[in-house]
């Protein structure tokens, strides 16, 4: 693509983490604002439920192996939770300093302080059990959810292999996570605390039908952590230029050193999470400008305000009620985007003109277009809409029932309708955060350790 640039050391240095680790004096003053609630809302508000109270104040009585192993109970992936919760909204949110206007516990990077702490010492998670126990799980997937569901049987005993299409494990948060919330080294470090406890992993695995049946066969049961699969499609003329990359493919691409191209007119479409990740990378990685497209207003947006005010501190630029419909092309390079207006006031209210929409759902023929229409300059594009299912392999899961893209679970045990099947993560709840699908993985370890020691007496 004409006018990008490949940029050097110096910008890769912008990816600076977003809430830096705490030191040792800051760390203890703040554990020790810490109430120590008895009814905790703060563990309450996590979906893990980590004892929030009692990790931070074994970091006040300097305890910090005490502290990782009270997190680590509850929620494997505590580091990595540590950076990428949204505790705005969960723990930190529930913080009773609220309720007399004083400013929460950092309760995210008090965990990060005690997490780093463990796996720089190298710390090796506890076993529940010394015995090795009959029962063989395959966990499909190694993303969060899967993770979690393999690390819980592991401590119990059970033999567990995770099978992985990709070449490391971790899911979204080794490729798909932005660098300045999560790296992918960080990622991986916490990983080899789940391989120490004796889980198989299979790298380069594509699951086919009749591999599917193998480890039915040798298997007692199957986790399905699978995630989601690729995302959603603009269906508009132009978005198969090299130049038009989705976020997904454009997060992983910056982190893993194999693509650092980026325009110097950026336009990403979309208003989720993902969107303002992508944005707020292109613009560290060098980009002039960097716009966000949406269908709709700020009030509709996925994203979380938070995530929306540091994009704008970071000189992202929003455009509401704005979708395109064409990508226009200026010899081998992309020179604008063709949008139309979406707003109310024009009467277009949720126009979906050319194709998808940004909810996935099919639009109108693009032909269809009304004489609100614009052009936006620009020589990169990143579509951010959302993933679609993996409804191809999902289907070959046969007995396992599908509504609406997801995997249908009984919520208490992540049992599936499959007697041999249960599943967890973003191929069940659609789309949500890393804690979510490490509470999944870990349910479902837990009705699936009943279930082996039901079968073994």
């Amino acid at each position: 693509m004409t006018e990008a640039h490949r940029p050097d050391s110096e910008l890769l240095a912008r990816f600076p983490d977003l809430h830096p680790a705490f030191d040792h004096p800051s760390a203890l003053t703040e554990a020790n604002r810490c109430l120590y609630c008895f009814d905790a809302p703060c563990t309450a508000a996590c979906p893990t439920h980590i004892d929030v109270p009692r990790f931070i104040k074994k970091i006040a009585q300097g305890n910090l192996r005490g502290s990782a192993l009270t997190i680590l109970d509850a929620n494997i992936l505590g580091a990595s939770c540590s950076r990428v919760c949204p505790v705005d909204v969960l723990c930190e949110g529930a913080c009773v300093y609220h309720r007399y206007n004083k400013q929460p516990i950092e309760i995210g990077r008090l965990q990060r302080y005690a997490m780093d702490a463990f796996l720089r010492n190298r710390g090796a998670l506890e076993r529940k059990t010394s015995a090795a126990r009959a029962g063989k799980v395959a966990c499909i997937g190694a993303g969060p959810a899967s993770l979690s569901c393999a690390a819980e049987l592991r401590q119990q005993g059970f033999s567990v292999t995770v099978f992985e299409r990709k070449a490391l494990p971790g899911g979204l948060n080794t490729y798909g996570v932005a660098e300045y919330k999560l790296r992918s080294a960080d990622s991986l470090r916490e990983i080899e605390m789940i391989r120490a406890l004796g889980v198989e992993f299979r790298f380069g695995e594509e699951i086919s039908a009749a591999r599917l049946a193998q480890l039915e066969n040798d298997h007692d049961f199957i986790f399905l952590g699978v995630g989601l699969g690729t995302m959603h499609k603009l269906s508009i003329p132009g978005e198969e230029h090299p130049a038009v990359v989705n976020a997904l493919d454009f997060i992983e691409g910056y982190k893993t050193n194999t693509v650092l191209l980026v325009g110097r007119r950026v336009v990403v479409i979309g208003a989720g999470n993902t969107a303002i990740d992508a944005a707020r990378a292109a613009r560290r990685l060098g980009a002039e400008s960097v716009q966000i497209l949406y269908r709709r207003d700020h009030q509709h947006m996925a994203a979380f305000s938070f995530e929306y005010e540091q994009a704008r501190e970071e000189g992202v630029e929003f455009r509401w009620w704005t979708q395109p419909v064409s990508i226009h092309t200026y010899g081998t390079a992309i020179s604008a985007i063709e949008c139309v207006s979406t707003n109310p006031a024009a009467g277009n209210a949720n126009l979906p003109i050319g194709g998808l929409d940004f909810a996935g759902q099919q639009g109108a023929d693009p032909s269809a277009r009304s004489s609100h229409s614009f052009r936006i300059l620009c020589d990169m594009v990143i579509p951010a809409i959302g993933q679609s299912p993996l409804l191809a392999f999902l289907e070959t899961c046969r007995g396992v029932k599908v509504e609406h893209g997801r995997v249908q679970i009984d919520r208490a045990t992540g049992h599936t309708a499959h007697p041999k099947y249960f599943a967890g993560g973003d191929c069940v709840n659609g789309g949500r955060e890393v804690v979510d699908a490490v509470a999944d993985g870990k349910r479902s370890a837990l009705a699936l350790a009943r279930f082996l020691e039901t079968a073994n007496v």
